[in-house]
């Protein structure tokens, strides 16, 4: 193509690179030379040049979480049309292949790193060669104070304190706590939100009430049947959705009347918390938003010397439904919740 047109190839790759070193006029000439000859540029070959990609890696406990695929959608939104690109790396909530998603993106010399952390990650040493690189870090959801850079974060306590608050006022006082993993920020905050709304109603917590790493469906039945067969709850606050299904089909097929004998409150407003019968009290995490905030901080970030060290909360709201209200109470009463103050 450089002879055809009289010029350098050297010319032609600055001009097919943008480079203004090249007339305005060459540029358009010789891109409409390559687009008649079918030219693709190597983006890879670019991204070595350069140092860094147009790509922005992602890593998630998992991909097929409602909450995580909206903040996925949320990122790509944002990130996409200002022309970046998204590769995904999942956990499934093992340290180790957190370890592996972080060499792998680094390997691809992507631009930034956007992370919530695996549920068996203590240790961060492994993101100090991205901050030593000068690499944005936005981490997400479940995060750590230790490493430097955007934190992008729901009101946990908040969702907790009300959610745990509302079974109080439906006349509750027996009420049981699926926790997740207690190092991990989101289950610590819910624990401390459900721990607080029992204080300010004068209910002493019970440690004999709080069920540790209770997040799926097996062990929320589980443990919500033991529980009910000693006789020590009238209602559940689960971190998790999940776990909340769990106890609610457990009882059921015990044969427990819900919400009559035993009140349930979830955590994310999964899809199925409005199909299940009764319909499941859960906080939405307002997931897609997050991922709107989680790009525009990487936007931000991008380019700088120095990192933004900030958290940045996103609102959560309680959606109340039947599993949790008492018999005659309507769901517009309860909505007053969402705009109660602490």
């Amino acid at each position: 193509m450089a002879n055809e047109m009289g010029i350098t190839p050297s010319t032609v790759s600055r001009a097919l690179a943008g480079n203004e070193r090249v007339s305005s006029k060459t540029r358009a000439e010789v891109l409409r030379v390559a687009t008649g000859m079918g030219y693709q540029p190597n983006i890879l070959a670019a991204s070595l040049r350069k140092g860094t990609s147009d790509t922005v890696g992602m890593i998630v406990p998992r991909i097929n979480r409602h909450f995580f695929s909206h903040v996925i959608s949320g990122v790509e939104a944002i990130l996409n049309p200002a022309g970046f690109s998204l590769l995904i790396s999942q956990t499934h909530e093992r340290e180790e292949d957190e370890h592996k998603a972080v060499h792998t993106l680094l390997r691809n010399r992507v631009s930034a790193i956007i992370v919530s952390h695996s549920v068996e990650t203590r240790n961060f040493d492994h993101y100090d060669k991205i901050v030593s690189e000068g690499i944005p870090l936005v981490q997400f959801d479940r995060v750590t104070e230790t490493i430097a850079g955007p934190r992008i974060v729901n009101d946990n306590f908040l969702g907790a304190l009300r959610s745990t608050r509302h079974l109080i006022r439906n006349n509750c006082r027996r009420i049981a706590h699926f926790a997740g993993s207690l190092h991990v920020n989101v289950y610590r905050e819910r624990f401390e939100g459900y721990k607080y709304a029992l204080q300010q109603n004068g209910i002493d917590f019970d440690s004999g009430l709080l069920v540790e790493n209770c997040i799926l469906q097996e062990t929320g039945g589980d443990a919500a049947e033991e529980l009910y067969r000693a006789g020590k709850i009238d209602a559940i606050f689960a971190a998790s959705d999940f776990s909340a299904l769990g106890a609610l089909r457990r009882l059921k097929r015990m044969g427990v009347a819900i919400p009559e004998e035993i009140k349930i409150s979830g955590f994310a407003n999964e899809p199925f918390a409005a199909l299940v019968d009764p319909g499941l009290t859960s906080v939405e995490q307002n997931a897609f938003e997050m991922g709107n905030q989680v790009a525009r901080a990487i936007i931000n970030n991008i380019g700088r010397d120095d990192f933004v060290n900030e958290e940045i909360h996103v609102p959560v709201r309680l959606i109340p439904r039947s599993s949790s209200l008492t018999t005659g109470a309507t769901i517009s009463i309860q909505n007053s919740e969402f705009n109660s103050n602490l």
